[in-house]
Protein backbone atom coordinates (compact mmCIF):
# COMPACT_ATOMS: atom_id res chain seq x y z
CA UNK A 1 0.00 0.00 0.00
CA UNK A 2 2.85 2.51 0.97
CA UNK A 3 6.33 2.58 -0.98
CA UNK A 4 9.46 5.32 -0.10
CA UNK A 5 9.34 8.76 -1.86
CA UNK A 6 10.98 8.57 -4.85
CA UNK A 7 13.91 10.99 -5.20
CA UNK A 8 13.41 14.43 -6.41
CA UNK A 9 15.60 16.10 -9.01
CA UNK A 10 18.13 18.13 -6.91
CA UNK A 11 17.21 16.41 -3.76
CA UNK A 12 19.18 13.85 -1.86
CA UNK A 13 17.66 10.26 -2.99
CA UNK A 14 16.14 8.78 0.57
CA UNK A 15 17.00 5.20 1.90
CA UNK A 16 14.58 2.97 0.97
CA UNK A 17 11.91 1.83 4.13
CA UNK A 18 9.82 -1.49 4.23
CA UNK A 19 6.29 -1.41 4.07
CA UNK A 20 6.29 -2.79 7.83
CA UNK A 21 7.81 0.64 8.59
CA UNK A 22 6.18 2.85 7.09
CA UNK A 23 2.87 1.54 8.42
CA UNK A 24 4.44 1.67 11.95
CA UNK A 25 5.18 5.39 11.65
CA UNK A 26 1.99 5.62 10.27
CA UNK A 27 0.08 4.43 13.11
CA UNK A 28 2.08 5.87 15.50
CA UNK A 29 1.84 8.94 14.20
CA UNK A 30 -1.90 9.08 13.70
CA UNK A 31 -2.00 8.14 17.60
CA UNK A 32 -0.19 10.72 18.54
CA UNK A 33 -2.45 13.13 16.58
CA UNK A 34 -5.03 11.73 18.68
CA UNK A 35 -3.42 12.58 22.00
CA UNK A 36 -2.78 15.83 20.36
CA UNK A 37 -6.46 17.16 19.67
CA UNK A 38 -7.33 15.38 22.88
CA UNK A 39 -5.80 17.59 24.84
CA UNK A 40 -6.36 20.68 22.34
CA UNK A 41 -9.98 20.31 23.28
CA UNK A 42 -10.32 19.67 26.90
CA UNK A 43 -11.64 23.14 27.53
CA UNK A 44 -14.44 22.41 24.51
CA UNK A 45 -16.58 20.63 26.97
CA UNK A 46 -14.72 20.81 30.95
CA UNK A 47 -14.62 23.99 31.33
CA UNK A 48 -16.62 24.44 33.83
CA UNK A 49 -15.85 20.71 35.51
CA UNK A 50 -11.79 22.26 35.39
CA UNK A 51 -13.02 25.24 37.04
CA UNK A 52 -14.90 24.12 39.92
CA UNK A 53 -12.42 21.67 41.00
CA UNK A 54 -9.53 24.02 40.75
CA UNK A 55 -11.23 26.78 42.71
CA UNK A 56 -10.11 29.17 39.44
CA UNK A 57 -10.78 32.14 38.63
CA UNK A 58 -12.72 32.82 35.60
CA UNK A 59 -9.37 35.28 34.59
CA UNK A 60 -7.14 32.22 35.55
CA UNK A 61 -9.23 29.94 33.74
CA UNK A 62 -9.03 32.19 30.54
CA UNK A 63 -4.96 32.02 30.63
CA UNK A 64 -5.45 27.89 30.64
CA UNK A 65 -6.33 28.22 26.89
CA UNK A 66 -4.35 31.47 25.93
CA UNK A 67 -1.80 29.86 27.00
CA UNK A 68 -2.47 26.47 25.09
CA UNK A 69 -3.43 27.92 21.73
CA UNK A 70 -0.56 30.93 21.71
CA UNK A 71 2.27 27.94 22.71
CA UNK A 72 0.91 26.20 19.94
CA UNK A 73 1.12 28.78 17.44
CA UNK A 74 4.80 29.28 18.88
CA UNK A 75 5.49 25.79 18.38
CA UNK A 76 4.28 26.18 14.87
CA UNK A 77 7.00 28.78 13.71
CA UNK A 78 9.96 27.40 15.58
CA UNK A 79 9.38 24.06 14.22
CA UNK A 80 10.83 24.28 10.98
CA UNK A 81 14.43 25.63 12.78
CA UNK A 82 14.25 22.84 15.00
CA UNK A 83 13.98 20.24 12.68
CA UNK A 84 17.06 22.13 10.69
CA UNK A 85 18.91 21.66 13.67
CA UNK A 86 17.95 18.39 15.70
CA UNK A 87 16.96 16.72 12.60
CA UNK A 88 12.78 15.08 11.78
CA UNK A 89 13.32 11.88 13.94
CA UNK A 90 14.37 13.96 17.41
CA UNK A 91 12.09 16.60 16.94
CA UNK A 92 8.76 13.85 16.68
CA UNK A 93 9.84 12.25 19.16
CA UNK A 94 10.67 14.41 21.44
CA UNK A 95 7.30 16.71 21.13
CA UNK A 96 4.93 13.53 21.34
CA UNK A 97 7.34 12.67 25.00
CA UNK A 98 6.90 16.41 25.92
CA UNK A 99 3.08 15.99 25.02
CA UNK A 100 2.43 13.08 26.83
CA UNK A 101 4.87 13.51 29.94
CA UNK A 102 2.94 17.34 30.28
CA UNK A 103 -0.92 15.11 30.09
CA UNK A 104 -0.09 13.04 32.56
CA UNK A 105 1.18 15.75 34.88
CA UNK A 106 -1.81 17.66 34.40
CA UNK A 107 -4.14 14.62 35.30
CA UNK A 108 -2.49 14.79 38.65
CA UNK A 109 -2.56 18.12 39.21
CA UNK A 110 -5.34 20.68 40.24
CA UNK A 111 -2.84 24.01 40.64
CA UNK A 112 -4.01 26.57 38.86
CA UNK A 113 -0.64 28.32 38.03
CA UNK A 114 1.44 24.63 37.21
CA UNK A 115 -1.34 23.72 35.61
CA UNK A 116 -1.36 27.05 33.37
CA UNK A 117 2.24 26.18 32.35
CA UNK A 118 1.80 22.56 31.40
CA UNK A 119 -1.08 24.06 29.01
CA UNK A 120 1.86 26.02 27.29
CA UNK A 121 4.10 23.04 27.01
CA UNK A 122 1.02 21.27 25.33
CA UNK A 123 0.13 23.60 23.02
CA UNK A 124 4.24 24.08 22.36
CA UNK A 125 4.90 20.08 21.84
CA UNK A 126 1.36 19.76 19.87
CA UNK A 127 2.58 23.15 17.62
CA UNK A 128 6.23 21.54 17.10
CA UNK A 129 4.70 17.48 16.40
CA UNK A 130 1.66 18.91 14.03
CA UNK A 131 4.61 20.22 11.43
CA UNK A 132 7.82 17.73 12.15
CA UNK A 133 5.01 14.88 11.77
CA UNK A 134 2.99 16.13 8.40
CA UNK A 135 6.44 17.30 6.98
CA UNK A 136 7.84 13.60 7.59
CA UNK A 137 5.12 12.47 5.99
CA UNK A 138 5.62 13.83 2.78
CA UNK A 139 8.99 13.44 2.61
CA UNK A 140 9.39 9.18 3.42
CA UNK A 141 6.30 8.15 1.37
CA UNK A 142 5.73 7.88 -2.23
CA UNK A 143 4.06 10.73 -3.95
CA UNK A 144 1.79 8.02 -5.13
CA UNK A 145 0.88 7.29 -1.26
CA UNK A 146 0.38 10.83 -0.22
CA UNK A 147 -3.51 11.02 -0.84
CA UNK A 148 -4.30 8.38 1.57
CA UNK A 149 -1.32 8.74 4.13
CA UNK A 150 -1.96 12.55 4.36
CA UNK A 151 -6.20 11.32 4.37
CA UNK A 152 -5.31 9.45 7.62
CA UNK A 153 -3.23 12.28 9.02
CA UNK A 154 -6.38 14.85 8.45
CA UNK A 155 -8.23 12.16 10.58
CA UNK A 156 -6.74 12.48 13.98
CA UNK A 157 -5.24 16.72 13.04
CA UNK A 158 -8.82 17.97 11.60
CA UNK A 159 -11.71 15.44 11.99
CA UNK A 160 -10.84 14.51 15.73
CA UNK A 161 -10.88 17.46 17.73
CA UNK A 162 -14.03 18.76 15.22
CA UNK A 163 -16.29 15.90 15.38
CA UNK A 164 -15.34 12.92 16.63
CA UNK A 165 -13.77 14.15 20.42
CA UNK A 166 -16.75 16.66 21.55
CA UNK A 167 -18.69 13.18 21.87
CA UNK A 168 -15.94 10.77 24.12
CA UNK A 169 -15.04 14.11 25.66
CA UNK A 170 -18.30 14.44 26.92
CA UNK A 171 -19.47 11.37 27.77
CA UNK A 172 -15.76 11.15 29.96
CA UNK A 173 -17.21 15.16 31.69
CA UNK A 174 -20.73 13.15 32.65
CA UNK A 175 -19.61 10.38 33.75
CA UNK A 176 -15.99 10.14 35.03
CA UNK A 177 -13.83 13.39 35.22
CA UNK A 178 -12.02 15.78 33.31
CA UNK A 179 -8.73 13.62 34.47
CA UNK A 180 -9.46 11.13 32.83
CA UNK A 181 -9.46 13.16 29.31
CA UNK A 182 -5.94 13.50 30.41
CA UNK A 183 -5.09 10.09 31.32
CA UNK A 184 -6.41 9.13 27.79
CA UNK A 185 -4.38 11.45 26.43
CA UNK A 186 -1.20 10.48 28.14
CA UNK A 187 -2.26 6.49 27.31
CA UNK A 188 -2.46 7.58 23.80
CA UNK A 189 1.13 9.30 23.40
CA UNK A 190 2.59 6.66 25.01
CA UNK A 191 1.39 4.26 22.62
CA UNK A 192 2.29 6.64 19.91
CA UNK A 193 6.24 6.61 21.62
CA UNK A 194 6.34 3.06 21.16
CA UNK A 195 5.47 2.81 17.58
CA UNK A 196 7.43 5.91 15.90
CA UNK A 197 10.43 4.76 18.27
CA UNK A 198 10.08 1.20 16.78
CA UNK A 199 9.54 2.62 13.20
CA UNK A 200 13.33 3.41 13.33
CA UNK A 201 14.87 7.12 12.17
CA UNK A 202 13.42 8.81 9.24
CA UNK A 203 15.19 11.10 6.71
CA UNK A 204 14.07 14.34 6.64
CA UNK A 205 15.25 17.88 4.69
CA UNK A 206 14.63 21.43 5.87
CA UNK A 207 16.07 24.40 5.61
CA UNK A 208 17.11 26.72 8.41
CA UNK A 209 18.67 29.84 9.05
CA UNK A 210 20.04 31.45 12.16
CA UNK A 211 18.72 31.53 15.57
CA UNK A 212 17.20 35.13 15.72
CA UNK A 213 15.78 36.08 19.51
CA UNK A 214 14.26 39.17 18.05
CA UNK A 215 12.26 36.83 15.77
CA UNK A 216 11.33 34.42 18.34
CA UNK A 217 10.59 37.78 20.76
CA UNK A 218 7.96 39.15 18.02
CA UNK A 219 6.61 35.74 17.17
CA UNK A 220 6.15 35.56 21.35
CA UNK A 221 4.30 38.56 21.97
CA UNK A 222 2.04 38.43 18.76
CA UNK A 223 1.14 34.74 19.32
CA UNK A 224 0.35 35.65 23.02
CA UNK A 225 -1.26 39.27 22.35
CA UNK A 226 -3.74 38.59 19.95
CA UNK A 227 -4.56 34.73 21.12
CA UNK A 228 -5.41 36.38 24.57
CA UNK A 229 -7.47 39.26 22.60
CA UNK A 230 -9.35 36.61 20.62
CA UNK A 231 -9.97 34.36 23.43
CA UNK A 232 -11.31 37.02 26.05
CA UNK A 233 -12.38 40.20 23.48
CA UNK A 234 -15.97 39.51 23.44
CA UNK A 235 -15.96 38.69 27.46
CA UNK A 236 -14.84 42.05 28.11
CA UNK A 237 -16.53 43.98 24.86
CA UNK A 238 -13.84 44.72 23.09
CA UNK A 239 -12.78 47.91 22.94
CA UNK A 240 -14.55 48.57 26.42
CA UNK A 241 -11.58 46.94 28.05
CA UNK A 242 -8.63 48.82 28.17
CA UNK A 243 -6.15 45.53 28.10
CA UNK A 244 -7.51 44.60 24.88
CA UNK A 245 -7.06 47.68 23.44
CA UNK A 246 -3.43 47.83 24.38
CA UNK A 247 -2.66 43.91 23.42
CA UNK A 248 -4.36 43.73 20.25
CA UNK A 249 -2.32 47.23 19.38
CA UNK A 250 0.51 45.37 20.55
CA UNK A 251 0.05 42.29 18.79
CA UNK A 252 -0.64 44.10 15.22
CA UNK A 253 2.78 46.03 15.90
CA UNK A 254 4.78 42.92 16.86
CA UNK A 255 3.15 41.02 13.79
CA UNK A 256 4.04 43.77 11.45
CA UNK A 257 7.91 43.70 12.21
CA UNK A 258 8.12 39.98 12.35
CA UNK A 259 6.55 39.95 9.17
CA UNK A 260 8.97 42.54 7.99
CA UNK A 261 11.91 40.11 9.10
CA UNK A 262 10.71 36.86 7.41
CA UNK A 263 10.55 38.90 3.70
CA UNK A 264 13.76 40.01 4.38
CA UNK A 265 16.77 38.94 2.81
CA UNK A 266 19.34 38.07 5.65
CA UNK A 267 19.44 34.78 7.53
CA UNK A 268 17.66 35.19 10.25
CA UNK A 269 14.40 34.09 9.25
CA UNK A 270 12.04 31.78 11.04
CA UNK A 271 9.77 31.23 7.92
CA UNK A 272 10.96 31.10 5.00
CA UNK A 273 8.44 33.28 2.39
CA UNK A 274 9.94 31.15 -0.78
CA UNK A 275 6.84 29.06 0.00
CA UNK A 276 4.98 32.08 -2.06
CA UNK A 277 6.79 31.78 -4.90
CA UNK A 278 4.40 28.38 -5.22
CA UNK A 279 0.92 29.93 -6.64
CA UNK A 280 -1.18 26.84 -5.92
CA UNK A 281 0.23 27.10 -2.05
CA UNK A 282 -0.57 30.79 -1.76
CA UNK A 283 -4.19 30.05 -2.82
CA UNK A 284 -4.47 27.40 -0.76
CA UNK A 285 -3.07 29.00 1.92
CA UNK A 286 -5.82 32.02 1.65
CA UNK A 287 -8.59 29.32 1.17
CA UNK A 288 -7.29 27.65 4.43
CA UNK A 289 -7.96 30.33 6.48
CA UNK A 290 -11.56 30.60 5.21
CA UNK A 291 -12.24 26.57 5.73
CA UNK A 292 -10.39 26.97 9.01
CA UNK A 293 -13.10 29.88 9.83
CA UNK A 294 -15.74 27.53 8.77
CA UNK A 295 -14.82 24.10 10.04
CA UNK A 296 -13.74 25.72 13.46
CA UNK A 297 -16.45 28.21 13.43
CA UNK A 298 -19.43 25.68 12.55
CA UNK A 299 -17.75 23.55 15.18
CA UNK A 300 -18.19 26.01 18.18
CA UNK A 301 -21.77 26.96 16.60
CA UNK A 302 -23.56 23.81 15.86
CA UNK A 303 -23.00 22.30 19.76
CA UNK A 304 -23.52 25.80 21.35
CA UNK A 305 -26.85 25.53 19.37
CA UNK A 306 -27.91 22.39 20.55
CA UNK A 307 -27.52 23.32 24.19
CA UNK A 308 -28.42 26.49 24.58
CA UNK A 309 -31.62 26.82 22.33
CA UNK A 310 -32.64 23.00 22.27
CA UNK A 311 -31.71 21.80 25.99
CA UNK A 312 -29.70 19.32 25.64
CA UNK A 313 -26.64 18.08 27.34
CA UNK A 314 -22.58 17.96 25.98
CA UNK A 315 -22.79 14.04 25.33
CA UNK A 316 -25.90 14.54 23.12
CA UNK A 317 -24.47 17.43 21.29
CA UNK A 318 -21.42 15.20 20.85
CA UNK A 319 -23.83 12.91 19.50
CA UNK A 320 -25.33 15.39 16.93
CA UNK A 321 -21.61 16.22 15.44
CA UNK A 322 -20.79 12.16 15.10
CA UNK A 323 -22.23 11.18 11.86
CA UNK A 324 -20.61 14.81 10.02
CA UNK A 325 -17.69 13.40 11.63
CA UNK A 326 -17.89 9.72 10.27
CA UNK A 327 -19.07 11.21 7.34
CA UNK A 328 -16.00 13.44 6.61
CA UNK A 329 -14.05 10.71 7.07
CA UNK A 330 -15.70 8.11 4.75
CA UNK A 331 -15.44 11.86 2.22
CA UNK A 332 -11.71 12.46 3.03
CA UNK A 333 -10.61 8.07 2.35
CA UNK A 334 -13.25 8.43 -1.12
CA UNK A 335 -11.45 11.39 -1.97
CA UNK A 336 -7.69 10.08 -1.76
CA UNK A 337 -8.63 6.15 -2.95
CA UNK A 338 -10.20 8.68 -6.21
CA UNK A 339 -6.58 10.58 -6.26
CA UNK A 340 -4.77 7.84 -5.80
CA UNK A 341 -6.29 6.25 -8.82
CA UNK A 342 -5.79 9.59 -10.96
CA UNK A 343 -8.97 9.98 -11.87
CA UNK A 344 -9.33 13.28 -11.39
CA UNK A 345 -6.92 16.10 -9.69
CA UNK A 346 -7.05 17.35 -6.35
CA UNK A 347 -8.67 20.70 -7.30
CA UNK A 348 -11.37 19.09 -8.78
CA UNK A 349 -12.99 18.56 -5.38
CA UNK A 350 -12.47 21.39 -3.89
CA UNK A 351 -15.72 23.62 -5.57
CA UNK A 352 -17.98 20.24 -4.43
CA UNK A 353 -16.98 20.71 -0.88
CA UNK A 354 -17.16 24.53 -1.34
CA UNK A 355 -20.99 23.92 -2.33
CA UNK A 356 -22.23 21.16 0.30
CA UNK A 357 -20.95 22.96 3.21
CA UNK A 358 -22.61 26.15 2.02
CA UNK A 359 -25.90 24.30 1.11
CA UNK A 360 -25.26 22.29 5.00
CA UNK A 361 -25.02 25.80 6.75
CA UNK A 362 -28.33 27.54 4.96
CA UNK A 363 -30.32 24.17 5.78
CA UNK A 364 -28.80 24.80 9.69
CA UNK A 365 -30.10 28.03 8.84
CA UNK A 366 -33.69 27.01 8.74
CA UNK A 367 -33.85 25.55 12.23
CA UNK A 368 -36.75 26.30 14.85
CA UNK A 369 -37.06 25.46 18.37
CA UNK A 370 -38.75 22.35 17.42
CA UNK A 371 -36.17 21.14 15.37
CA UNK A 372 -34.81 17.84 16.72
CA UNK A 373 -32.03 16.15 16.18
CA UNK A 374 -33.69 13.85 13.16
CA UNK A 375 -33.96 17.04 11.42
CA UNK A 376 -30.66 18.53 11.97
CA UNK A 377 -28.47 15.49 10.79
CA UNK A 378 -28.87 15.66 6.99
CA UNK A 379 -27.31 19.35 7.34
CA UNK A 380 -24.71 17.77 9.19
CA UNK A 381 -24.02 14.83 7.37
CA UNK A 382 -23.83 17.02 4.15
CA UNK A 383 -21.47 19.36 6.09
CA UNK A 384 -19.11 16.56 6.62
CA UNK A 385 -18.95 15.49 3.23
CA UNK A 386 -18.14 18.73 2.08
CA UNK A 387 -15.61 19.05 4.60
CA UNK A 388 -13.86 15.77 3.52
CA UNK A 389 -14.11 16.56 -0.23
CA UNK A 390 -12.32 20.03 0.80
CA UNK A 391 -9.67 19.70 2.98
CA UNK A 392 -7.87 16.82 1.75
CA UNK A 393 -7.27 19.17 -1.90
CA UNK A 394 -6.44 21.84 0.13
CA UNK A 395 -3.52 20.12 1.89
CA UNK A 396 -2.55 18.45 -1.27
CA UNK A 397 -2.86 21.59 -3.92
CA UNK A 398 -0.83 23.47 -1.14
CA UNK A 399 1.91 21.09 -0.35
CA UNK A 400 2.31 18.65 -2.91
CA UNK A 401 4.64 20.78 -4.94
CA UNK A 402 6.87 22.55 -2.45
CA UNK A 403 10.53 21.94 -2.46
CA UNK A 404 11.56 19.29 0.03
CA UNK A 405 13.99 21.94 2.21
CA UNK A 406 10.72 24.09 1.97
CA UNK A 407 8.12 21.65 2.66
CA UNK A 408 8.33 22.55 7.00
CA UNK A 409 8.20 26.04 6.09
CA UNK A 410 4.57 25.67 3.88
CA UNK A 411 3.24 23.05 6.16
CA UNK A 412 4.05 25.31 9.51
CA UNK A 413 2.31 28.47 7.55
CA UNK A 414 -0.43 25.85 6.39
CA UNK A 415 -1.13 24.66 9.64
CA UNK A 416 -0.99 28.02 11.26
CA UNK A 417 -3.59 29.66 8.65
CA UNK A 418 -6.26 26.89 9.19
CA UNK A 419 -5.45 27.84 13.37
CA UNK A 420 -6.05 31.24 12.88
CA UNK A 421 -8.99 31.39 10.67
CA UNK A 422 -10.42 29.05 13.35
CA UNK A 423 -9.50 31.55 16.20
CA UNK A 424 -10.87 34.51 14.21
CA UNK A 425 -14.01 32.40 13.17
CA UNK A 426 -14.81 31.43 16.70
CA UNK A 427 -14.29 34.61 18.15
CA UNK A 428 -16.40 36.78 15.86
CA UNK A 429 -19.27 34.12 15.96
CA UNK A 430 -19.50 34.66 19.62
CA UNK A 431 -19.69 37.95 19.44
CA UNK A 432 -21.93 37.55 16.73
CA UNK A 433 -24.74 35.68 18.77
CA UNK A 434 -24.00 37.74 21.93
CA UNK A 435 -25.04 41.06 19.99
CA UNK A 436 -27.64 39.46 17.80
CA UNK A 437 -29.85 37.80 20.85
CA UNK A 438 -29.81 40.63 22.57
CA UNK A 439 -31.12 42.80 19.70
CA UNK A 440 -33.46 40.02 19.49
CA UNK A 441 -34.88 40.08 22.39
CA UNK A 442 -35.56 43.84 22.36
CA UNK A 443 -37.14 43.94 19.05
CA UNK A 444 -39.54 40.89 20.01
CA UNK A 445 -39.88 42.12 23.82
CA UNK A 446 -41.51 45.45 21.89
CA UNK A 447 -43.34 43.82 19.52
CA UNK A 448 -45.34 41.93 22.27
CA UNK A 449 -47.81 44.75 24.01
CA UNK A 450 -48.78 43.45 27.58
CA UNK A 451 -52.39 43.96 26.98
CA UNK A 452 -53.11 42.13 23.53
CA UNK A 453 -55.55 39.17 24.07
CA UNK A 454 -53.16 37.17 22.39
CA UNK A 455 -50.56 37.62 24.97
CA UNK A 456 -53.06 37.30 27.62
CA UNK A 457 -54.46 34.00 26.18
CA UNK A 458 -50.59 32.39 26.15
CA UNK A 459 -49.89 32.86 29.69
CA UNK A 460 -53.51 32.24 30.55
CA UNK A 461 -52.43 28.89 28.93
CA UNK A 462 -49.11 28.82 30.78
CA UNK A 463 -50.86 29.24 34.44
CA UNK A 464 -52.70 26.62 33.72
CA UNK A 465 -50.31 24.49 32.68
CA UNK A 466 -48.32 24.94 35.49
CA UNK A 467 -51.25 24.51 38.05
CA UNK A 468 -51.78 21.00 36.49
CA UNK A 469 -48.08 20.34 37.63
CA UNK A 470 -48.62 21.74 41.45
CA UNK A 471 -47.93 25.05 41.17
CA UNK A 472 -49.68 27.43 43.88
CA UNK A 473 -52.39 29.49 41.49
CA UNK A 474 -50.94 32.57 43.96
CA UNK A 475 -48.02 32.47 42.01
CA UNK A 476 -48.60 30.91 38.89
CA UNK A 477 -48.82 34.69 36.81
CA UNK A 478 -45.15 35.65 37.53
CA UNK A 479 -44.05 32.51 36.55
CA UNK A 480 -46.04 32.45 33.30
CA UNK A 481 -44.10 35.91 32.59
CA UNK A 482 -40.91 34.35 33.19
CA UNK A 483 -41.63 31.30 31.20
CA UNK A 484 -42.38 33.80 28.67
CA UNK A 485 -39.86 35.77 28.84
CA UNK A 486 -37.62 32.35 28.60
CA UNK A 487 -39.66 31.59 25.20
CA UNK A 488 -38.75 34.86 23.69
CA UNK A 489 -35.19 34.74 25.11
CA UNK A 490 -35.54 31.16 23.04
CA UNK A 491 -36.77 32.49 19.71
CA UNK A 492 -34.15 35.23 19.64
CA UNK A 493 -31.23 33.10 20.26
CA UNK A 494 -32.60 30.67 17.43
CA UNK A 495 -32.95 33.57 15.20
CA UNK A 496 -29.59 34.71 16.17
CA UNK A 497 -27.99 31.35 15.69
CA UNK A 498 -29.82 30.70 11.92
CA UNK A 499 -28.54 33.90 11.00
CA UNK A 500 -24.94 33.31 11.89
CA UNK A 501 -25.18 29.93 9.77
CA UNK A 502 -26.23 31.73 6.96
CA UNK A 503 -23.44 34.23 7.76
CA UNK A 504 -20.96 31.17 7.24
CA UNK A 505 -22.78 30.01 3.92
CA UNK A 506 -21.58 33.53 2.25
CA UNK A 507 -18.40 33.74 4.20
CA UNK A 508 -17.01 31.57 0.74
CA UNK A 509 -18.86 33.84 -1.84
CA UNK A 510 -17.42 37.05 -0.19
CA UNK A 511 -14.38 35.50 0.21
CA UNK A 512 -13.52 33.83 -3.37
CA UNK A 513 -12.36 37.32 -4.92
CA UNK A 514 -10.13 38.13 -1.59
CA UNK A 515 -8.08 35.13 -2.03
CA UNK A 516 -7.47 35.80 -5.66
CA UNK A 517 -6.31 39.21 -4.54
CA UNK A 518 -4.46 37.68 -2.09
CA UNK A 519 -2.59 35.76 -4.48
CA UNK A 520 -2.03 38.27 -6.72
CA UNK A 521 -0.35 41.01 -3.93
CA UNK A 522 1.74 37.68 -2.09
CA UNK A 523 2.99 36.96 -6.02
CA UNK A 524 4.11 40.72 -6.43
CA UNK A 525 5.59 40.92 -3.03
CA UNK A 526 7.58 37.64 -2.45
CA UNK A 527 11.06 37.20 -3.15
CA UNK A 528 11.90 36.42 -6.93
CA UNK A 529 14.20 33.36 -7.28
Amino acid sequence: MFGASSPVPGDMPQASYSVARLTTLLLGIMLAAFAEATASTIFVTGRLDIMGDTHATPDELAWLDVNYIAAKIVGLFLAPWMMSRLGGTFIIRASVGLLTLTCGLAALTDETNLLAMLRGLQGFAGGVFLVSAQTALFQVFAKTSQPLVQALFAIGAVVAPAALLPLSSGWTIDTLSWVWIYLTATALGLAALLLIASAGAVETKTEGDSLNIIGIALLVITAFATTFSLNQGNRWNWLDEQRVIVLSTAGAIAAMAFIVIQLGNGRKRLIHPGVFRSQDFTFAFGLTFVAGFALTGSSYLIPAFAISVLGVTPTEAGWLLLPSGLVFIAALITVALCLTARLFPPLTTAPFGVLCFMTAMWLLSTSTLETGADQMEPALMLRGLGLGLLFLSLTLIALGGLPRELLAHGVALFNFCRLFGGQIGTASLQTFIDHSTMQNIAVLAANIPTGDPLVLSRLMQISATLIERGIDPAATSRAASTLLGRQVSAQAGTIAFNDAFLAIALLFIAAAPLVLIFRSMVAWLSPKP
